[in-house]
C-alpha cells in the first residue's frame, strides 16, 4: 500500500469515525429528549382528564349490562371529548378489563378484556403503584404509538390514553441526514487527504529520485530545494550530502593521482639504482647504490604512511595532560634536524603546568609535523606555548619566506603545498589530529621583526583549570627539559 493511499484511508477513517460518533450521540440525545417530552405530555393529558371529573368510585361499581347508567354515559362522554387530543382513551380495572372507553357500548361493553394492553402489563402495574407510567413506542398499522397510564384517585382503576409517537419519524430523518453528512465528510476528507498527500509525497518522490541519482553516481545535478520546513530541511541535507560526496570523490581522485605521482618517483629511482647495482663490479659502488635503494624505499614507506594516516580514522583518547611534555618530546626530536641544517630551535614553555584536554601522542605528532615544516622553511624556529582566552595555545614561528597569501586559506587542505617535494598531507594530518581532539589550527605571519616575513602556525587545545593531584606530584619530582 502506497503512502498516498494510507494518507487518504486515514483521513477518510478519521472523518467517518468523528462524524458518525457525533451523529449517533446527537441522534440519541434528540430521541431521548423528544421521548421524555412526549412522556411528560402524555402524563399531563391523562392527569388533566382524570382531574376534570373522572371518579373511580362511580366506574368501579359498574357491572356488565349497566352501560345505560349515568355513571357510564357521563364518563363515556368525557372520554369522547378527550378523543380530540388522543387516539384512544380507556378506563380499565385491576384485571385489564374495560370499564368505560371512548368507543360505543356496543363495540366495547363493560368487562371486555382489552387484549392490546396485555403487552403493557408492567407499565399498568407501575401506574397503579406510583400513580403514572408510559410505555415505549410500538408500531401499529404502520405508525408508532405510546400509551400513557394514570391512576384514578386511590383506586385500582387506571386511565389509559393512546397517542401517536410521530416524533420518531423526524428523528429517523435526522439519522439519515447525519449518515449522509458522514458520507459527505468522508468525501471531503478523501479530497483533503489526497491534496495533502500530494503536497508531501510528491516532494518525497522527487527527493527519492535525487537519492537514486546520487546512489548511481550522477552527482552533477544538484538537489532542488523544496517548500516547507521539514521537507525543505531534508532537501537541504541531501544537497549537503551530495556536495560532501562530490568533495569526497574529488579528494579520493586527487589522492589516487597524488599517490601514483608520489610513488612513481621513488619507484623510478629504485629501478635505476637496482639496475646500476646489478652492473656494478666495485663493491664500494654497489654498497653506495644499495644505500640509495634503501633510502628510496624509506621515502616510499614514508609516503605510504602519510596517506594511510590521512585516510584512516585516528583513535583519539583525550584526557587532562600537561601540554609541555609532548611539546618537549617533539622539540627534542626536531632539534637534531634543525642543527644539521645549521639552524636553531628555541623553546619557550611556561614554568607552570599547561593543562589541556588532549591526546599526548597526537599532540606530539602534530607539533613534530609543524616543527619539521618550520625547520625546512627557515633557519630559526621558535616554539612557545601558554594560555590564551581559556585555550592552551601553541605557536611555531620561523624566519622563512612565509606562506603565500594565495594558498594560506587552503594550506590545511590535502594535497595543497608550496614545496617541490611532498604529497601535501602533513598539514592536513595536523588539522585532522587537532580537530579530532576538539581543538583548532590556524596560520598567519610571524609579525615579529626578528622573524622577518616568516610564518606562524597556531595549535589550540581545550584548556583545563583544575590540576589533578598526581600531576602536581609528578611536577614537583621532575626537572624541566630545556631545548635551545
Amino acid at each position: 500500500m502506497t503512502l498516498r493511499t494510507r494518507f487518504v484511508i486515514v483521513f477518510v477513517a478519521f472523518a467517518l469515525v468523528v462524524t458518525a460518533a457525533v451523529g449517533v450521540v446527537s441522534w440519541w440525545i434528540a430521541r431521548d429528549a423528544l421521548e421524555s417530552e412526549l412522556d411528560q405530555r402524555l402524563v399531563e393529558i391523562a392527569g388533566a382528564a382524570a382531574e376534570t371529573g373522572l371518579q373511580s368510585s362511580l366506574v368501579l361499581d359498574l357491572e356488565p349490562g349497566e352501560e345505560k347508567l349515568f355513571a357510564w354515559t357521563s364518563t363515556h362522554e368525557m372520554l369522547s371529548r378527550l378523543r380530540l387530543y388522543v387516539d384512544g382513551a380507556y378506563i380499565v380495572d385491576l384485571d385489564g378489563n374495560a370499564l368505560v372507553t371512548h368507543a360505543s357500548a356496543d363495540s366495547v361493553p363493560i368487562g371486555t378484556p382489552l387484549r392490546f394492553l396485555e403487552p403493557h402489563a408492567e407499565e399498568l402495574a407501575l401506574a397503579r403503584t406510583v400513580g403514572s407510567a408510559t410505555t415505549p413506542a410500538f408500531p401499529y398499522q404502520g405508525r408508532l404509538y405510546k400509551y400513557g397510564f394514570v391512576r384514578l384517585e386511590q383506586s385500582t382503576a387506571v386511565l389509559a390514553v393512546l397517542v401517536p409517537a410521530d416524533f420518531l419519524q423526524p428523528v429517523s430523518r435526522l439519522r439519515r441526514t447525519l449518515l449522509l453528512g458522514s458520507l459527505f465528510a468522508a468525501l471531503i476528507a478523501a479530497g483533503l487527504g489526497a491534496l495533502l498527500a500530494r503536497g508531501i509525497i510528491e516532494p518525497l518522490e522527487r527527493l527519492s529520485r535525487s537519492a537514486m541519482r546520487i546512489q548511481r553516481g550522477h552527482l552533477k545535478r544538484p538537489v532542488e530545494p523544496e517548500v516547507g520546513v521539514e521537507v525543505g530541511q531534508l532537501a537541504l541535507a541531501m544537497e549537503r550530502m551530495r556536495e560532501a560526496v562530490v568533495e569526497r570523490d574529488e579528494r579520493l581522485r586527487l589522492m589516487v593521482a597524488q599517490v601514483a605521482h608520489e610513488i612513481r618517483n621513488p619507484l623510478g629511482g629504485l629501478e635505476l639504482f637496482a639496475a646500476a647495482a646489478a652492473d656494478a663490479e666495485d663493491p664500494t659502488e654497489r654498497r653506495r647504490l644499495i644505500r640509495r635503494i634503501r633510502g628510496e624505499v624509506a621515502a616510499l614507506n614514508g609516503i605510504i604512511s602519510d596517506f594511510l594516516t590521512f585516510a584512516r580514522p585516528l583513535p583519539v583518547n583525550p584526557e587532562v595532560i600537561d601540554l609541555r611534555g609532548p611539546l618537549r618530546e617533539a622539540a627534542e626530536l626536531v632539534d637534531a634536524e634543525v642543527k644539521s641544517r645549521g639552524g636553531t630551535l628555541e623553546v619557550d614553555l611556561p614554568d607552570e603546568p599547561l593543562l589541556c584536554r588532549a591526546d599526548a601522542e597526537h599532540v606530539k605528532r602534530a607539533a613534530l609535523n609543524i616543527l619539521r615544516n618550520a625547520a625546512q622553511a627557515g633557519h630559526r624556529v621558535r616554539l612557545e606555548a601558554g594560555f590564551k582566552n581559556g585555550e592552551a595555545a601553541v605557536s611555531v614561528l620561523d624566519d622563512g619566506p612565509g606562506v603565500a597569501p594565495e594558498i594560506r586559506e587552503r594550506i590545511f587542505e590535502p594535497f595543497v603545498t608550496d614545496k617541490e617535494k611532498g604529497a601535501g598531507l602533513g598539514l592536513a594530518i595536523v588539522k585532522k589530529v587537532v580537530e579530532g581532539m576538539g581543538g583548532r589550527v590556524e596560520v598567519g605571519s610571524a609579525d615579529r621583526a626578528d622573524f622577518g616575513s616568516g610564518a606562524r602556525f597556531g595549535l589550540y587545545f581545550l584548556g583545563c583549570e583544575n590540576i589533578p593531584a598526581h600531576m602536581l606530584e609528578s611536577e614537583m619530582d621532575s626537572e624541566p627539559i630545556v631545548v635551545s
